[in-house]
């Protein structure tokens, strides 16, 4: 697990581990990073801008250093296509278990960033993907 801001990225994995009940550090990085760049791929420009200068750089890139050549984002995104898509990111095919990973990522970024911040991201997003945000 790479650490670029020490204790507190440490604290981040923990929260997502525990929350997430995920086996390992290294799973609640994988799981950071799918859910943070499904994130960034389905939220809009300038919620996605605020919240990457709201987080570690680490966690930035993550949501930042998403590329598709034609991308139209889905502004009536589904919970269950989310969390599709954050799962094979991932690695793993289990959708309905996604949903204890995902809510422990947007937890955990939640507890990094003020409330207005959070506010904009929740905005920025589908009405299902800003209801499973504002649960974490």
């Amino acid at each position: 697990m790479t650490q670029t801001n020490g204790s507190n990225l440490d604290n981040y994995y923990t929260l997502v581990q525990k929350n997430g009940k995920l086996r390992s550090p290294d799973h609640a990085q994988r799981w950071s990073t799918a859910v943070l760049k499904t994130l960034g791929f389905n939220l809009e420009k300038g919620a996605k801008k605020e919240l990457a200068g709201a987080l570690p750089k680490e966690l930035a890139n993550d949501l930042t250093r998403v590329f598709w050549l034609l991308h139209f984002r889905d502004t009536n995104l589904s919970r269950s296509d989310f969390l599709t898509q954050a799962s094979r990111r991932s690695g793993n095919t289990d959708v309905a278990f996604a949903r204890y990973p995902t809510k422990a990522v947007f937890g955990a970024v939640k507890s990094l960033i003020d409330k207005q911040v959070a506010d904009r991201v929740a905005e920025g997003l589908s009405p299902e993907v800003r209801e499973l945000w504002q649960q974490a």
